[in-house]
């Protein structure tokens, strides 16, 4: 069998990424990172909707407790993380 030639894929970065390999080792660990944080983020809305389908809305209670534990004090969510 004859090996077939790999080409490497291509795309376009954000303006960011030249910044971001300055911190970092490799832009390829920071888009590696990037994408298991969306799966990961899909995965927990998924989970989510499927409780609130099997459970019912969550109350605002039971949010502002979700939130303090996440996040600490009061349940207000500041930071990057907020959203």
């Amino acid at each position: 069998m004859s090996a077939r030639p790999c080409r490497r894929p291509a795309c376009t970065t954000p303006l960011q990424v030249p910044r971001v390999t300055k911190l970092t080792d490799s832009a390829s660990g920071y888009v590696a990172e990037a994408v298991a944080r969306q799966i990961r983020h899909q995965l927990l809305s998924d989970d989510l909707r499927r409780h609130e389908e099997e459970h019912g809305h969550f109350s605002d209670e039971e949010l502002a407790e979700a939130r303090a534990k996440i996040f600490g004090g009061d349940g207000s969510a500041k930071g990057p993380g907020a959203a």
